[in-house]
């Protein structure tokens, strides 16, 4: 059994109680407030709807995280990050970027970023947690990703792509800049064979709790500068 959260501060379990099966999974209630938000990232949580179920609260064991100087670029990928005509900016339209992560992505398929999350993520995008990062093409936006950042830790929500590398350019030009701003980690949740393939490793849950910790006591809001992603040099990993 999780516990069911009442109250109207956020008072999470520790997270060594989450259930092994399913993998993470911590709390249930709760609301989607910054508070509660904030403070769930600060404990190493992260909330998650699936349609039909009240909010839910994880923190997996593993957890998949990039640390931003393993970021892995494939000779291809770098070909393609130095000659494709792109363009790279950050918190400039941070609505479409969740809009689109929230599109269903099959003709079947559902989505978790249901409109009470995407409400919630706004209003830390203008409070200056939330941040997102955008890839177009003759200004046409191709991918993106969105996060919470809080202080040397960027919690990746979610990204998307509309053509190929949308998404792996997003979140690569992410891991450069974050690692000349000397953050620690990038968290990536939970494994995929796409964050594997850039870099992306699994960590004890301890581990990650421990990183978290030491990297967001003094962490501070504030909007990104939309142009800082565009001077990046691409070499081969």
């Amino acid at each position: 059994m999780i516990p069911w959260l009442t109250g109207r501060r956020p008072d999470f379990p520790p997270v060594a109680k989450a259930l092994a099966e399913p993998n993470g999974l911590l709390a249930a209630g709760g609301r989607l407030e910054p508070e509660w938000l904030l403070g769930a990232y600060s404990r190493g949580i992260f909330p998650w709807y699936s349609p039909g179920d009240p909010l839910l609260w994880w923190s997996p064991d593993p957890r998949m995280v990039l640390f931003p100087g393993e970021l892995r670029v494939r000779h291809s990928f770098a070909k393609a990050l130095r000659n494709r005509p792109y363009e790279v900016s950050c918190d400039t339209d941070f609505e479409a970027v969740i809009e689109a992560c929230a599109a269903p992505r099959g003709p079947e398929a559902g989505t978790w970023i249901v409109p009470e999350m995407q409400a919630a993520y706004r209003q830390l995008f203008e409070l200056g947690w939330a941040h997102s990062v955008e890839v177009r093409v003759d200004g046409t936006l191709i991918g993106g990703l969105y996060g919470v950042a809080l202080g040397r830790v960027f919690y990746g929500e979610s990204m998307f792509s509309r053509e190929r590398d949308g998404s792996k350019i997003a979140l690569a030009h992410l891991a450069r800049d974050l690692e000349r701003r000397n953050f620690a980690v990038i968290d990536c949740q939970m494994k995929t064979a796409h964050l594997d393939s850039m870099g992306a490793r699994e960590i004890p849950r301890q581990a990650f709790v421990g990183l978290v910790a030491a990297n967001t006591a003094q962490a501070r809001p504030g909007r990104w500068e939309a142009g800082r992603m565009r001077d990046i040099t691409w070499r081969d990993a």
